[in-house]
């Protein structure tokens, strides 16, 4: 073959050493797609004899090593991309200057340490920047304000500390995407960055980031996807007024910020009416769920828990027709749950409408180390407000922590989709219901610290679920545990019948709210970022 140009082996299950003769064979040979495969190994120094090779792709393969230095005489290199492999060690600022043709640069998701060179200045037409999921450090350096083709900044998850007043945003004016999250960065949001007015997507969360929002943020009108979660950040009710001008704002995660402040509930705060998801999460903000989120008309998460919000659940929430995940734990509500709540539009059938919005969010979201979200349908529904059996949608029920009494009802057996069932830590009596070894999609059990009788169910999912599940009722017996049935006990379990009126409708309405669907439902808190 030697006159080939172009070589993709992506999305195979190839494996062995990475190729190095290509170029001997080919001296016109540009590009080299080797994505998704089982390559090992290190990258041949002899990939740098490829003087005519733009578009070098090996991501998502088992390649270790480092980046050998006879890679960078590969001066037309326009796309390089190593991400999602093994590889370690430094970018050589001497090296890296030689590419300067490099348009998109890669390295994310591997174990590249030391700080970002200043040569990175001399990429001029660079555009997209990804190294992201690595263990690089130092403070940013101000020469990346010299790549103003930049589209696409991504240094999450990395040790970068500092203040961000070095880099000169204002000159990146076609950015569309800053992601600086988990990272060390002090200080407030640097004025110059409302300069990038072509922004769609800014994360900042996970950073040690104070101070209040500037009304300068007013300025990224295209903003979509902005992630403040986790900072030092004050004032919530200028924050959310001057927020609300972002008129195309879509998801907002501004938790564990604002802390023990008052939830604003001006009237005056509107606009949001693109807004799809909310998370103003952990912040222990006071008092009540607030009129204007009923304004919110296209919202289909809203999540508040981890505050001391008290009062009543009000009403007007069965109203967000588009809602389907809510999570309002962890708080301090009284009085009745609204029997409206049983009413909700997207949580009354298990069908997905066909109006709901299948857009991609700008960033993925992350619930935590093995949570990634790209879209708010990747998320399960909640909740459906009705008779413990009729909640045919729901994935997750946890009504763990609760004073909740009386014998688990049988017609839990009915929710057919269960995959977490969380009943830990309440007040609960008499026996298991055998019925629930039909739930065949239960992956997650616990009905520990309860005072639960009498034998275990066995066969089913109730094989699999480890002794811990029933930790904590002292009256439970069977094999399961290790504890024989005495002769009051030696019965096969029999079903509970739905006759105990403390799981009645108000307390059935209770459970709705903590349940937590598809994400966090065991964790002590879950900061969406």
């Amino acid at each position: 073959m030697q006159n080939l140009i172009a070589f993709n082996a992506s999305n195979n299950s190839f494996t062995g050493q990475f190729p190095s003769h290509l170029c001997n064979i080919s001296p016109s040979f540009a590009v080299l797609e080797l994505s998704y495969n089982k390559i090992s190994g290190n990258i041949p120094s002899r990939i740098g004899n490829c003087s005519l090779l733009r578009v070098l792709k090996a991501d998502h393969n088992n390649l270790s090593g480092t980046l050998p230095d006879e890679l960078f005489n590969a001066t037309s290199l326009e796309y390089l991309s190593f991400s999602i492999n093994g590889l370690h060690g430094t970018l050589d600022g001497t090296h890296i200057a030689k590419l300067t043709n490099l348009v998109i640069l890669d390295l994310g998701e591997n174990k590249f340490s030391g700080k970002i060179p200043n040569s990175i200045g001399q990429l001029k037409r660079l555009q997209e920047l990804y190294l992201d999921f690595n263990n690089m450090y130092g403070k940013l350096p101000s020469t990346l304000s010299n790549c103003t083709d930049l589209i696409m900044i991504n240094l999450m998850n990395n040790n970068f500390t500092g203040e961000l007043l070095k880099v000169n945003f204002s000159n990146l004016e076609k950015l569309k995407t800053l992601d600086l999250a988990r990272n060390n960065f002090i200080g407030t949001i640097v004025e110059n960055i409302y300069s990038c007015i072509k922004l769609t997507a800014l994360r900042l969360s996970y950073n040690n980031i104070h101070g209040q929002l500037s009304h300068g943020i007013g300025n990224l009108k295209s903003l979509s996807f902005l992630s403040l979660a986790n900072n030092n950040l004050t004032n919530i009710t200028d924050a959310l007024h001057i927020l609300r001008g972002l008129k195309n704002l879509t998801t907002l995660l501004i938790g564990v910020n604002f802390m023990n402040e008052a939830m604003p509930d001006d009237d005056s705060i509107d606009g949001f009416e693109n807004l799809r998801l909310l998370a103003i999460d952990g912040c222990q903000l006071l008092g009540t769920i607030p009129l204007w989120i009923s304004k919110l008309a296209n919202l289909e998460m809203l999540i508040l828990t981890g505050n001391q919000l008290s009062g009543p659940i009000p009403t007007w929430i069965y109203a967000l027709n588009y809602l389907f995940y809510l999570d309002i734990s962890n708080n301090n509500f009284t009085g009745k749950i609204p029997k409206e709540l049983m009413n909700m539009p997207m949580l009354t059938s298990d069908k997905t409408p066909s109006n709901w919005d299948p857009r991609i969010f700008e960033l993925t979201v992350y619930g935590g180390p093995s949570q990634q979200y790209r879209t708010c349908i990747a998320f399960s529904k909640a909740l459906n407000l009705g008779e413990i059996g009729q909640l045919k949608a729901l994935q997750s029920l946890d009504a763990s922590s609760n004073n909740l009494k009386g014998q688990i009802p049988s017609s839990i057996c009915n929710l057919t989709n269960l995959q977490v069932l969380d009943l830990s830590n309440n007040n609960l009596t008499g026996e298991i219901p055998s019925t629930l070894d039909n739930l065949s999609f239960v992956s997650v059990f616990n009905i520990s610290n309860n005072n639960l009788e009498g034998p275990i169910p066995t066969g089913g999912q109730f094989s699999t679920f480890p002794n811990s599940s029933f930790d904590g009722n002292p009256r439970l017996c069977g094999p399961m545990i290790n504890k024989n049935c005495g002769p009051a006990e030696a019965g096969p379990a029999v079903s509970v019948v739905y006759t105990d009126k403390s799981w009645g409708s108000k307390v059935i309405a209770a459970v709705a709210f903590v349940v937590f669907v598809g994400v966090g439902v065991l964790y002590d808190q879950m900061v969406l970022s």
